[in-house]
């Protein structure tokens, strides 16, 4: 069926029952985004009078500046303006995810009732760069998806329900892999599970550029003083970090902001670009997105579990050929601190890594 979208749309009441207009914000967005008005209003297609208007309507509204005008430099937003599209953008960081499983949830729920039902991925992932370029990339081979974002316990234990057909996971690369393994045993116990690849990639420290904090390490995180963002309990991120901290004999307990917990990668780089938090943990994609700057920690196997029975089923066999595809590779490798020159590999999880016997 066609494809169901949902999108957040916020504003600000203010004290007399007005609202900022939705287009406002959206222009101040754009003008951070291009550098200036005139840039903005060409992306949006909008007069550069009807923008003003918007902004002098939003600053009469607010009771202050948005927006500063410079002879020779063009606009720049002021810290108000600033506040606002860091806003949205957690906003969307933090909402795109869960109304994307929604949405996809909907349209299985609704093509389930045509007459003439495609053959359905049900896959369950945490959000991620390379798993909304896969499904997108499906989507557009025709592949029905229905996805569903939330953490790797969840995606590995619908897997083991028999509630998806692939789930997204990742394992740190070394000595924390046996470790991981055992934490999700309960889960990996069964033996015809099968790792299907996508890509390495690197998970690291997200501080503001030109790291005014001076955060350099894992160790730094427990000066006092200093604002940290961590992902969700439960989170195949959290847990690593949990066992990189472990490692180096690092009290997990005595770093500020532990245990705050944003719901997608996105959201912790947003989190740290909007000044909220010194430093963040998360992939680099997003860091480089929101221009933070980015120390890797650590390199994972980032992959797909499935139940070798699956393995020849249409949709199966359709995600398998557009992972082997050399544009799908190329596309993964464009993403910053990812490798997936191994993209489309089928491995026997029992045989996918040094240890098996963590497996348990």
């Amino acid at each position: 069926m066609d494809k169901i979208s949902i999108h957040p749309v916020w504003t600000i009441q203010t004290t007399d029952g007005g609202a900022l207009p939705p287009r406002l914000l959206t222009l101040l967005v754009q003008v951070h985004a291009h550098g200036s008005l005139l840039a903005a209003c060409q992306q949006m297609g909008l007069s550069y009078r009807h923008a003003w208007d918007l902004v002098h309507q939003g600053e009469a509204q607010l009771g202050a500046t948005l927006l500063h005008m410079t002879r020779g430099k063009g606009s720049k937003l002021s810290a108000l303006g600033e506040k606002l599209v860091w806003a949205d953008h957690r906003i969307a960081a933090r909402l795109k995810p869960a109304l994307d499983s929604l949405a996809s949830e909907l349209a299985a729920e609704i093509g389930r009732l045509a007459v003439h039902t495609p053959p359905m991925l049900r896959l369950h992932a945490s959000h991620g760069f390379a798993i909304e370029a896969l499904v997108s990339a499906l989507s557009q081979d025709g592949l029905a998806v229905e996805r569903r974002y939330g953490s790797s316990t969840e995606a590995v234990a619908a897997l083991c329900d028999h509630a998806c057909d692939a789930a997204g996971f990742h394992v740190p690369l070394g000595p924390l892999a046996t470790a991981t393994l055992a934490h999700y045993a309960r889960w990996l116990a069964e033996p015809a599970l099968c790792v299907i690849d996508i890509a390495t990639r690197r998970q690291g420290l997200m501080v503001a550029c030109g790291n005014p904090a001076k955060v350099y390490e894992l160790s730094d995180l427990l000066r006092p003083g200093l604002r940290f963002i961590n992902r969700q309990a439960g989170s195949g991120t959290r847990f690593l970090l949990e066992r990189l901290l472990a490692a180096q004999g690092l009290d997990a307990g005595r770093i500020s902001g532990f245990e705050q917990g944003e719901f997608t990668h996105a959201a912790v780089a947003a989190y740290v670009a909007s000044g909220m938090a010194d430093v963040g943990f998360g992939l680099e994609p997003p860091a480089r997105r929101f221009g933070l700057d980015f120390m890797p920690q650590a390199n994972e196997r980032y992959f797909l579990l499935c139940h070798a029975q699956t393995l020849e089923r249409p949709a199966m066999q359709q995600l398998l050929a557009r992972l082997r595809d050399p544009a799908m590779r190329a596309q993964l490798d464009a993403l910053p601190g990812y490798d997936a020159r191994h993209a489309g590999r089928v491995t026997p999880l029992v045989e996918a890594f040094q240890e098996p016997a963590a497996l348990g």
